[in-house]
């Protein structure tokens, strides 16, 4: 039971590493002056109203105090997928043989005959010792 349990541990911890080696996500931060307004992962980011676009061309002297920033977290994107018919000849050897024994190395074994399995012993009438007074000293 414990080593299906590993087993089962182990197995969800290498999906969960594939899963998150492969994960991209992106970061976007809204500063306005030095305080920061928002973070976002998924989403876009929300500003404080402040944009560039709405000014209008007379506050263009002045200069903007709004500022995105954009972190970019690239995960793995090229996966090595290896077929069979890639392999040398040697390992395909290998793998066929060890497959081959695994897989034979845990057939059922023929099932033992008991032959007293079903037999019930008699029904005892008397206690013979304790009719014919014998015990062991």
């Amino acid at each position: 039971m414990i080593k299906a349990f590993l087993h089962k541990i182990f197995s969800a911890t290498l999906a969960c590493l594939v899963l998150f080696s492969t994960l991209s996500f992106t970061v976007e931060k809204h500063y306005c002056g030095d305080n920061l307004i928002d973070v976002a992962i998924f989403s876009k980011v929300d500003n404080c109203g402040m944009d560039m676009d709405s000014a209008s061309s007379t506050y263009l002297e002045k200069k903007h105090c709004c500022k995105d920033e954009i972190h970019v977290f690239k995960g793995q994107d090229k996966l090595k997928k290896v077929s069979f018919e890639d392999l040398q000849l040697d390992q395909q050897l290998f793998l066929e043989v060890f497959s081959y024994t695994f897989l034979n190395f845990f057939a059922g074994l023929p099932e033992q005959v008991i032959p007293h399995k079903n037999y019930s012993p008699p029904n005892l009438i008397a206690d013979i010792q304790v009719l014919d007074q014998v015990f062991i000293i």
